[in-house]
């Protein structure tokens, strides 16, 4: 039985590809995504045709006990999880203030920080029962730097990654590694990106930054996330920032 890399956000972006290079090491990529069954097919069939092991999910991680479902689900029918890539977006758009509903505002707590509560909650007490696993978090700039406009962003980013470190403090002993992967710049990612802009804009941006290397490459992160989750724990990374090499570092921005 392979050990079960688990993948929350599964998209066409960051999380499938991480899935893929997972797969390709030895691992049972367990992808799991909100919507758009096709697209998650063929992020599957791509895996088996490389050669490796793959299923796929449809996970709408803001309902009540999914989250949970899928980790019981996962480790009584496939293998026990030994990564998980929780990839989950939270980015509701630029919005002022008296332009953010409570609701709005909650979507983005739920998807950053409550969910990533609910799966550590899960399976944390597995790992730790087995002395070993790796929870990999992505996240974003706005876990850093609160920019107008990004009231609700900001504040459930922020909190994944202070959950993170409380995490890290508790399991740590337990042989269970936690990195927050800060992703400090845009992404060549059709399903998120490229959604945001649109086919023209996103094939444009593609022909011109991504041309020259300015938007971080999917298939690169991929190669950073399994190299935090293969190292050794007297050399443990909790939290990392990738960006291009042509962007400006968050901590130098105006």
């Amino acid at each position: 039985m392979k050990p079960v890399c688990l993948v929350i956000g599964a998209g066409a972006g960051i999380g499938g590809t991480v899935g893929a290079k997972f797969a390709s090491e030895g691992y049972h990529a367990v992808l799991c995504r909100r919507s758009d069954k096709d697209g998650l097919d063929r992020l599957v069939e791509g895996i088996k045709t490389a050669g490796g092991e793959a299923t796929g999910l449809l996970l709408n991680a803001i309902e009540d006990d999914a989250i949970e479902n899928a980790v019981t689900h996962v480790e009584q029918n496939i293998g026990p999880i030994e990564v998980v890539i929780y990839n989950l977006g939270a980015q509701i758009g630029d919005r002022p203030l008296e332009d953010t509903s409570y609701k709005a505002f909650e979507m983005g707590w739920r998807l950053a920080t409550f969910g990533l509560f609910r799966l550590a909650k899960t399976v944390c007490p597995l790992m730790a029962e087995r002395g070993s696993g790796k929870i990999i978090v992505t996240s974003a700039t706005a876990a850093v730097r609160g920019n107008k406009g990004q009231h609700s962003h900001a504040a459930a980013m922020g909190g994944r990654r202070m959950l993170c470190q409380t995490l890290n403090a508790q399991y740590a002993p337990q042989g269970i590694h936690v990195t927050h992967i800060l992703v400090d710049g845009a992404v060549d990612a059709p399903d998120t990106l490229g959604k945001m802009l649109g086919p023209e804009l996103f094939q444009k941006l593609r022909e011109t930054r991504g041309a020259e290397d300015g938007l971080l490459i999917p298939a690169q992160m991929a190669e950073t996330y399994y190299h935090v989750a293969t190292q050794h724990r007297s050399a443990w990374t909790h939290e990392l920032d990738l960006r291009a090499y042509s962007d400006v570092a968050w901590w130098n921005h105006a």
